[in-house]
């Protein structure tokens, strides 16, 4: 994958449920700001996820607070309370369209999600205005068939322009890391160890 040409600062957003945070987010935020070139991940965890609005098990400060601990070693990385601040539901347009108010004559915004995620991209609130605020970044697995993201790319101009990003594949998952906690077992090497102090100490997921 070649960098793009950069013409002026580069941020990139990456958002979740981070219901904990843990290494995989952390690996694919890494390896968007070292293949794209971007100066800045700015972390957004979900005040209420509309697909997972009653499945998160942390509060929105809790999953904040794990975000911040996370990603505090890495001088690119930060966290941002914008979606856990403003009431409702969490949409990706809206976010957008706050930080595009304070970036647009700054910096040019790419938002990270997983490729499965990007695959239903036309089905996301108002898909069609996601381009006029950012470019998409697909973290794929090896063995993906990339074929079906450049068929979205290709197939429909009104969604943003779709980059992709090939990372190596990490067999980790918020919802293991809940059960493993909730039974005891070990979590050791699947998230920091400072979030994973922090879990046990406030007693999340048991």
């Amino acid at each position: 994958m070649a960098i793009l040409e950069k013409t002026r600062p580069r941020v990139g957003v990456i958002g979740g449920a981070f219901d904990p945070i843990h290494f995989g987010h952390l690996t694919i935020a890494e390896a968007a700001r070292d293949g794209f070139a971007l100066d800045q991940v700015i972390f957004m965890p979900a005040g209420c996820p509309p697909a997972k609005s009653d499945e998160c098990e942390a509060g929105a400060e809790e999953r904040y607070a794990m975000a911040v601990i996370a990603t505090a070693p890495n001088a690119h990385f930060s966290v941002a309370r914008l979606e856990i601040d403003r009431p409702g539901p969490s949409y990706t347009i809206d976010t957008l369209k706050q930080l595009h108010q304070g970036l647009k004559d700054v910096a040019d915004i790419f938002f990270i999600a997983g490729a499965d995620a990007v695959l239903g991209l036309s089905d996301w609130k108002d898909a069609a205005g996601l381009a006029g605020f950012c470019e998409f970044i697909a973290a794929t697995r090896p063995g993906f068939e990339l074929h079906r993201l450049q068929e979205l790319s290709s197939g429909n101009p009104a969604l943003p322009m779709i980059h992709r990003l090939e990372i190596p594949a990490l067999d980790i998952s918020a919802t293991d890391i809940r059960e493993r906690v909730g039974r005891g077992a070990p979590i050791r090497y699947q998230l920091p160890d400072a979030v994973a102090d922090y879990i046990h100490k406030s007693g999340l997921y048991r």
